[in-house]
């Protein structure tokens, strides 16, 4: 089981930035992939990044690709997301997952074994 602690978020005006970070604990021997998911009220939990753990490569959703940066920091299990230009849209809580193991996409969140509690992000106009 890895435990997943999620931080940063907050309240920011259209246009601004924040950083999410994720730590990770527990058994994180195997770990393949940790990602960022948001979930809006009366919506799905939703793709936002994803990197893979050995290689670093990565992957975004499309509304957030060119404003969001993931990246990691490997001694300590920490996955961090860069948001600048945040946009109303943005508005949601957002959520840390991880991986063990291979899996073949990042975005589908079924294949996230272990999920932060979230943390909220709020845009306003």
């Amino acid at each position: 089981q890895v435990q997943l602690v999620e931080s940063g978020g907050g309240l920011v005006q259209a246009g601004g930035s924040l950083r999410l970070s994720c730590v990770a604990s527990g058994r994180t021997f195997s770990l393949n992939t940790m990602g960022w998911f948001r979930q809006a009220p009366g919506k799905e939990r939703e793709f936002v990044a994803g990197i893979r753990w050995s290689s670093g490569s990565v992957d975004y959703a499309e509304p957030v690709k060119g404003r969001f940066t993931i990246s990691r920091e490997n001694d300590k299990i920490i996955v961090y997301l860069q948001m600048n230009s945040l946009k109303v849209e943005d508005t949601a809580v957002y959520y840390c997952g991880a991986v063990r193991g291979t899996v073949a996409t990042m975005s589908v969140a079924t294949l996230y074994g272990s999920w932060g509690q979230g943390t909220q992000v709020t845009v306003s106009p």
